[in-house]
């Protein structure tokens, strides 16, 4: 019978769990980014609680005002400066509307084999332009209710940054707690190693956080830097993009528009040096920095980082940047234990056999 009431209060702590899940299940996003910028600025609130006296309270307060005002200004800026770019583009296609095409560039006709009849197509669409324009405005509508699904599923990621801003406070201000029910649980779980894989779960998500912000970073400052030479209006904007979109890693998406726009205003030599500057050297440092950041520091094969980052990508969508890493690394190690465990050494005799028929 006791075994029975200790098999019922299993499954009831089971279904417990599982509700709790449940609750929070809608909050995960935005718990997983507070855990992740508490764990890597973690020395920050050590450094801050010290100065501060020892008052964590005081000290989490502070590094979560810093938080915000670092990651809303920007964002609210970055905000206003899209509306502006909009609006031209919206500009734009109204002149062309009303007064047509501009002349067709010189190098038009003198594309090998097909330039006359780009410049036929080119005329085509300058003497057509309005009926073009009602042609297509009903395909520019879904493509704005396509854009529009987009930036509500912009503005719920905003939400759960925000939120995630807030959440970070408690991390910070509960976080030695949390941390210690942590290793009680997997000491419970695991025993004496519970030790050896915190250390290897907090290693790995620490060297993927530098890894990631760390090209980020890199990225924004070479994509600035070849914007200010091509003299491509709003360089510090396409910079702050080049960011944003380094974690998505898609940067192409920034100096792509601008190669063709220098080819648009026929700077073709600018438009030749940073489609390689941005091909080899803002896209490029992806291939290198960033495998590198990660791997240094751990005795993880840099194979199954590469893995661990891709796959993890693919499998759980951008959390898995930080998941697919440190999944891989547990299970890693947890296979390298598993090898290395006591074997039997083979002691070799004195004497061969058959020596002594010799």
């Amino acid at each position: 019978m006791l075994n029975n009431d200790r098999l019922l209060v299993q499954i009831l702590l089971l279904l417990l769990l599982g509700a709790c899940l449940w609750v929070l299940a809608p909050f995960a996003s935005a718990l997983f980014w507070a855990a992740v910028l508490a764990f890597a600025s973690w020395p920050l609130m050590r450094l801050l609680t010290r100065w501060l006296n020892g008052n964590a309270t005081l000290a989490a307060t502070a590094l979560t005002f810093v938080w915000m005002v670092l990651v809303a200004v920007p964002l609210v800026w970055l905000g206003f400066n899209i509306a502006d770019q909009i609006r031209e583009a919206n500009m734009l296609l109204h002149s062309l509307q009303v007064e047509g095409l501009p002349p067709p560039p010189d190098w038009l006709g003198d594309v090998p084999l097909i330039g006359d009849n780009l410049l036929a197509f080119w005329d085509t669409v300058d003497e057509q332009g309005t009926a073009l324009f009602a042609s297509v405005r009903p395909y520019i509508g879904q493509v704005g209710n396509w854009l529009l699904m987009r930036s509500a599923r912009i503005g719920a990621g905003m939400l759960e940054l925000a939120l995630s801003l807030v959440l970070v406070f408690f991390f910070y201000r509960d976080g030695p707690k949390l941390a210690a029910f942590v290793h009680s649980l997997l000491d419970r779980l695991i025993g004496s190693r519970a030790d050896h894989y915190l250390e290897l779960v907090a290693g790995t998500v620490q060297r993927v956080v530098n890894g990631v912000i760390g090209t980020a970073a890199a990225q924004a400052v070479l994509a600035y830097i070849g914007f200010s030479i091509a003299g491509i209006p709003g360089a510090l904007v396409l910079g702050l993009l080049t960011f944003a979109f380094s974690f998505l890693m898609v940067p192409p998406l920034v100096w792509g528009p601008s190669v063709a726009w220098l080819i648009w205003q026929g700077e073709y030599g600018m438009a030749i040096f940073l489609g390689i500057w941005g091909m080899f050297v803002i896209s490029g440092v992806d291939n290198v920095l960033k495998p590198y950041l990660i791997s240094r520091g751990g005795n993880l094969p840099l194979v199954v980082v590469l893995l661990g980052v891709f796959g993890g990508v693919l499998a759980f969508g951008f959390m898995g940047l930080f998941l697919g890493p440190t999944l891989l690394a547990v299970a890693y190690s947890l296979l390298g234990d598993w090898v290395t465990k006591e074997v039997p050494e083979v002691t070799a005799p004195e004497k061969l056999p058959g020596k002594g028929l010799e």
